[in-house]
């Protein structure tokens, strides 16, 4: 299966990156770019939507953590939404579903948020 990820702006300001597909050794580099690209452009808050994330290796959780670790030391975040099955389960055992969650989480984090 291919892997990509797709930009949005949210309302709120931060960055959306949707992925699909498998995230693995041999694509987790795709997501290091989507992210350095946009810390270059100085976001200092990412979303990631996983709703179409159908596998993560550690690989692909090592990008998640380095991610936040890049958008933190700025006073950022990168937080986690939509994970379902196996990428929710991966994201449960590593502890990452609770570290990582966004507190809105949503069923379409690029909408706008309910009052």
């Amino acid at each position: 299966m291919t892997f990509t990820v797709t930009y949005a702006r949210r309302d709120e300001g931060d960055a959306c990156l949707r992925l699909a597909g498998e995230l693995d050794l041999s694509t987790a580099p795709e997501l290091n770019s989507a992210i350095d690209r946009l810390v270059a452009e100085g976001r200092r808050e990412l979303l990631l939507d996983l709703a179409e994330l159908t596998f993560c290796d550690s690989t692909g959780i090592a990008a998640f953590v380095r991610g936040d670790n890049i958008v933190a030391a700025d006073g950022g975040w990168l937080r986690l939404t939509g994970a379902t099955g196996r990428v929710a389960r991966v994201l449960q055992v590593t502890g990452l579903a609770e570290v990582l969650r966004h507190p809105r989480d949503t069923v379409d984090p690029a909408a706008p948020a309910a009052s």
